[in-house]
């Protein structure tokens, strides 16, 4: 191999084919410049690789911190929200027909102290893409509150988007805070508590996770924030449980022996369990638009359509279709289900978000797919249980447009036993949804 042609700072490098032998590369290899160059290359891998671990480490004990904070605060949320619940049913008489003053109050709170507060789930998505830079603290409060009296009077609403909103919010602030170099550490830590808020509510922290990861763009996983996002999704699962919030579970008993049949009618639900949930969001939007031409101010909006929902909620079996739905979820393993109830509050739901009340759609989501569920167990000939544990999750997946988090929700609340069921449903169903979601702002 020859050196030469050295010509002012420039220099060439010739060689033929017929050098490169083995004594050759090592003695090259060996030559000063050469040592020197290596070594600076294999040092500037490993302090990559120390920095990338030592990130993963830091980002993981904030993480801890976020979950323990956040299962905290789902933990008095969600306490609060069942012992209101409790009161709105035994004096639904009393409290649904004021639903409507209470959404001025809503209306009234968020244009006084709200500010950007009011695009809720929105902003969260917003800081996501880097699109927003601050989540007010002040969120918490007032989705909170706001959630609390939706609840009390009558509307029908979920709660996970509240629990979202905390951990997106005490998760983006303590990125803010905190200084580490690394361009992506708020991006990883919203995402993370993301997770702890879902997590720390309904204690479902392997979904939780997925539910996160997933949810900012359909098909694309965050995988940068899975670390600190399992660590916070199970530390607020812990905090929730031992401050003694409820899990809810069903132990399945049944049996099926799988057979092509049976194959078929599991397909069969799924692509119906997709349809409901793109319908779902479909609706939502429709009706947000609807109200967004027929009313010129949020006001007027909530008031007259409170009305509204006050008087239906009322005349139609009082109150069954207020709140979370957890009751119409109770009566799908329990109870008696009407065949018309998961439409029922399917509309009482879209129509109680789009005009202003707070809550959130999941829960709903929930008791639509389990209600969903017994009406097509009926006429397509599988134990009810089961079936409603199929919609259950799949509606969810459908309506927010993930496909791992529904799966792992089935999973956690229904047992792991019936996960090849869950897989094949909730992925009939991410397909067949239409590429909707109940989240306007998630990237597809």
């Amino acid at each position: 191999m020859n050196f030469m042609e050295k010509n002012n700072k420039n220099f060439k490098l010739t060689f033929d084919k017929s050098d490169i032998k083995h004594d050759n590369i090592v003695q090259w290899t060996n030559c000063p410049q050469m040592k020197k160059s290596i070594n600076l290359e294999t040092k500037m891998k490993d302090d990559n690789l120390f920095k990338r671990y030592k990130d993963i480490i830091i980002l993981g004990f904030i993480a801890i911190l976020i979950g323990v904070i956040v299962g905290a605060f789902d933990t008095l949320f969600g306490k609060v929200l069942l012992y209101v619940t409790s009161i709105r049913e035994v004096y639904a008489m009393w409290l649904i027909p004021f639903l409507s003053i209470v959404g001025l109050v809503i209306v009234f709170m968020y244009d006084r102290y709200g500010k950007n507060s009011i695009k809720g789930m929105s902003l969260v998505f917003e800081a996501g893409h880097g699109e927003a830079d601050e989540i007010p603290i002040r969120l918490i409060p007032l989705v909170t509150v706001s959630t609390w009296l939706t609840h009390l009077f009558g509307g029908s609403a979920g709660r996970e988007g509240v629990a979202i909103q905390i951990g997106a919010t005490v998760a983006h602030g303590v990125g803010q805070g905190v200084n580490i170099d690394n361009e992506n550490s708020t991006k990883i830590l919203l995402v993370a508590g993301m997770a702890a808020g879902f997590s720390g509510l309904f204690q479902t922290p392997i979904a939780a996770v997925f539910f996160a990861i997933e949810v900012l763009t359909v098909g694309v996983l965050e995988h940068n924030a899975l670390f600190p996002t399992l660590i916070a999704s199970f530390a607020a699962s812990f905090i929730s449980h031992i401050l003694g919030l409820e899990k809810f579970s069903v132990n399945l008993v049944d049996e099926i022996t799988f057979d092509w049949m049976i194959a078929i009618k599991i397909v069969i639900l799924g692509i119906a369990f997709g349809i409901i949930g793109g319908l779902f969001a479909d609706a939502l939007q429709l009706v947000k638009n609807i109200f967004k031409k027929l009313f010129k101010s949020p006001g007027s909006k909530i008031f007259i359509v409170g009305v509204i929902i006050s008087v239906f909620s009322l005349i139609l079996h009082m109150g069954r279709y207020s709140g979370l739905g957890t009751n119409l979820i109770s009566e799908c393993f329990y109870g008696e289900i009407y065949s018309y109830d998961f439409i029922m509050k399917t509309l009482f739901t879209v129509v109680t978000i789009a005009a202003g009340f707070q809550g959130g759609e999941v829960t709903p989501l929930f008791s639509i797919g389990a209600s969903a569920g017994v009406l097509m167990a009926s006429l397509i000939g599988l134990p009810v249980p089961l079936v409603a544990a199929l919609g259950y999750a799949s509606v969810f997946g459908s309506a927010t447009n993930t496909l791992i988090a529904p799966m792992f929700i089935g999973a956690e609340v229904f047992g792991f036993e019936y996960m090849p069921y869950f897989f094949v449903t909730c992925m009939l169903a991410y397909i067949f949804n239409g590429n909707k979601s109940i989240y306007p702002l998630q990237k597809k």
